[in-house]
């Protein structure tokens, strides 16, 4: 049966709890636990607004992914949307796009888990590390969906365990004005640098939205569940409207609290942000606390890519856009063929690190945040084209929907536009991204030319089987 008909043959094994730790951990990563430290270093504390812009563009994505999710659920999900409401070529031009972030950043962060795990073991060969890390996560993967939803579930966990006890650590510091590194925590902090909120003036808070649209990367993964939701009238809601109060408290909160610690300048790029906080009170261990959460978040990062591209493989393959191969499900209905495809990318990053220089990495990263802002588009757009096809009559929308549309959804686009404009000004790896997208948009156009050609015409999708929202 074909996947991107509602999500047929997939077992339906995540429950509330699963589902609602899966769409907690997707918002938190190692964007925030890695990355802001050298974006504060950068933008000042004028990245806590870019944050909040992000936050918000990611909010109208995912109410707009949760109105086509519950007019039909299904693990295909934004490349269904895409192909009935845009055109089969959306689907098509969605479907690889989210591979290729998916693919892109599960080479960078596999190999990332060889470098933690260096820290610990440092006689023991990166590749080996990143080599069983992989192995285990296929196996998770390939057993069964709820094995996967249990794993992430426990990951998640401790992430946002972390968070918490950052948050509730931090807000001690700073009613408390307690000195960190000799520099009293509270408000001053935050035009301690150059007597500015923008130290480095407010174009750089604009163009480093880029890398906080790739930390914000994942949340759309819960989508992806509800195909495999025991309940997702009830639990997709509850699951998408909880994005707003994570991103507020979890990423922007964060940030504000670490731009009240500690003056921006202090912050480093490779270090993470809450390691220089703790170094700098005089707490020992804390370096290797941080390792095993940023390990965590690797390897859940990892997990998610295997779980999203499996799913995502098979809805193309059914339509004959991806090879056969990914297309295959087991009898504990796991599309394998997808799972394994995407970790022979994965593996393939484990051999490359050793010939590759880092700043290739660094642009694979920037190019596979192109991905996101891709399929977050899509899902804008196909919402708005469902909003007019139930305008005119010809579907009935369920009663949970995009806030404000269309016009949220016009002003999520701009913004995401922006957001590739200002890539073209951020130099280094992100302005190579920026002027990769011709040949990007060139070989999916060339991949959609030569699958149109070859194959006949798909039927129809049946009529959507409308999952109404719980009360």
């Amino acid at each position: 049966m074909d996947s991107s008909h509602g999500g047929e043959g997939y077992a339906k094994s995540l429950g509330n709890r699963q589902v609602q730790m899966i769409a907690m951990g997707g918002a938190i990563g190692v964007g925030l636990f890695l990355g802001a430290g050298g974006r504060l270093h950068t933008a000042g504390p004028g990245l806590i607004l870019s944050y909040a812009l992000c936050g918000a563009a990611a909010f109208f994505v995912m109410r707009a992914l949760g109105e086509l999710v519950l007019y039909r659920p299904s693990s295909g999900s934004f490349i269904t949307y895409a192909r009935e409401f845009i055109g089969p070529w959306a689907g098509f031009a969605a479907g690889w796009m989210y591979w290729l972030n998916w693919a892109m950043a599960g080479i960078a962060e596999i190999t990332a888990v060889g470098v933690y795990v260096h820290r610990w073991l440092p006689d023991l060969p990166q590749w080996i590390t990143a080599l069983i890390a992989l192995g285990a996560l296929l196996a998770v993967n390939l057993v069964s969906v709820k094995l996967f939803g249990e794993l992430e579930f426990w990951f998640s966990v401790i992430k946002v365990t972390a968070i918490i006890a950052f948050l509730l650590v931090g807000i001690g510091l700073v009613v408390s004005a307690t000195s960190v590194g000799g520099h009293p925590a509270g408000p001053a902090n935050l035009v301690a640098d150059g007597g500015s909120f923008f130290p480095h003036g407010f174009g750089i808070t604009l163009i480093v939205m880029q890398a906080v649209v790739f930390a914000y990367a994942g949340i759309e993964l819960v989508g992806i569940a509800a195909g495999e939701a025991k309940d997702p009238a009830k639990v997709m809601p509850k699951a998408i409207n909880g994005v707003l109060w994570r991103i507020g408290i979890f990423y922007v909160g964060s940030v504000l609290l670490l731009a009240m610690l500690l003056p921006s300048s202090l912050y480093a790029n490779g270090v993470s942000p809450f390691v220089t906080v703790f170094s700098n009170l005089g707490v020992p261990w804390v370096a290797d606390v941080m390792n095993a959460i940023v390990l965590t978040a690797a390897l859940s990062s990892c997990n998610s890519g295997l779980y999203s591209t499996g799913r995502v493989l098979r809805s193309l393959a059914d339509r004959k856009e991806a090879p056969a191969f990914t297309g295959k499900m087991s009898a504990n209905h796991v599309p394998y063929g997808g799972v394994l495809f995407t970790s022979l990318i994965y593996l393939g990053g484990v051999v490359l690190n050793y010939f590759v220089p880092s700043e290739a990495f660094d642009i694979v990263t920037a190019i596979s945040s192109l991905g996101v802002v891709t399929v977050w588009a899509m899902v804008l757009i196909a919402q708005m084209r469902m909003r007019k096809a139930a305008l005119r009559g010809e579907l009935v929308r369920p009663s949970y929907r995009m806030p404000g549309a269309p016009v949220t959804n016009w002003i999520a686009l701009a913004f995401l536009g922006l957001i590739v404009v200002m890539m073209g000004f951020a130099g280094g790896a992100e302005e190579i991204a920026f002027y990769s997208i011709p040949g990007i948009i060139a070989v999916i156009a060339l991949g959609w030319w030569l699958v149109s050609r070859r194959r006949p015409e798909p039927d129809p999708l049946p009529a959507p089987a409308l999952v109404e929202a719980a009360p």
